[in-house]
């Protein structure tokens, strides 16, 4: 139910990688709060299914597929979205590629490209298509969905933590060149969060606790703390944050 602070009531909002983990959340979270929620990945089955969950609890919601990594597929979306709304409110680039879990001289070309197309190229085009729309109707809100290996690289992820850093540095980028359209630009930087996409790091115990030893509180996150924190970056009450980076790391945030 929306809330006085967090009231997101007439808002047109697109999240990627929104089938699953952290943007499943987020997309049901902004839904909640009276957005109409554009929920995409790359298989429209998948969107499907959270789509139709929002809708079958009052919510408002539509699934479009659209692989990040695709540039005809970032065309495509915003061809949807300027032909059917005509405008873009929220949009949170949360898709993310980690195709190549292991030692950093182990990486190959596929598994680099694989994840720059996605974790850099994706989000950038996906901003410039959604800013400028926004620019179009006086502003709008971007959260970039980066990692707290953006500030430290995690164990064998070595490409997956570059490109995560080069979200952030882009996040302040947009956020210094787009601040006088309206458009306020954000990262969110998830820690240790129990999703599928993380599922390297809850294979064995080993590196379960090799990882959990690090965080102050001595566990995991769940989606749905990471989807609280983009409410906030998205509403009204977060005027002031323009181009901060929020950290979450496993429930604590900094």
């Amino acid at each position: 139910m929306a809330t006085k602070l967090f009231d997101l009531q007439n808002k047109i909002a697109l999240v990627t990688g929104a089938s699953r983990g952290i943007g499943e959340s987020i997309a049901k979270l902004l839904a909640e709060q009276g957005a109409h929620v554009i929920v995409s990945s790359r298989k429209i089955d998948d969107c499907h299914l959270v789509a139709d969950a929002i809708n079958e609890t009052g919510g408002s919601a539509e699934a479009f597929a659209c692989h990040v990594g695709s540039m005809e597929d970032i065309e495509r979306v915003f061809n949807h979205v300027k032909s059917k709304h005509g405008r873009l409110d929220i949009l949170i680039n949360n898709a993310a590629a980690n195709p190549f879990f292991g030692n950093i001289l182990d990486t190959d070309l596929a598994a680099y490209n694989k994840t720059v197309e996605v974790n850099i190229r994706g989000y950038f085009f996906m901003s410039i298509h959604a800013g400028r729309l926004m620019r179009e109707n006086g502003g709008g809100v971007i959260v970039n969905t980066a990692s707290v290996n953006a500030l430290q690289p995690g164990d064998f992820q070595g490409i997956y933590s570059i490109t995560k850093a080069a979200v952030v540095n882009m996040t302040k980028a947009f956020a210094k060149e787009c601040a006088s359209f309206g458009i306020r630009v954000n990262a969110l930087l998830p820690g240790f969060t129990k999703t599928k996409f993380a599922g390297a790091l809850f294979s064995s115990d080993e590196i379960y606790q090799e990882a959990i030893s690090r965080i102050p509180m001595k566990r995991h996150a769940d989606p749905d703390e990471m989807a609280g924190t983009v409410l906030y970056l998205v509403s009204d009450a977060a005027s002031y944050t323009n181009g901060e980076c929020i950290v979450v790391d496993g429930g604590l945030t900094i």
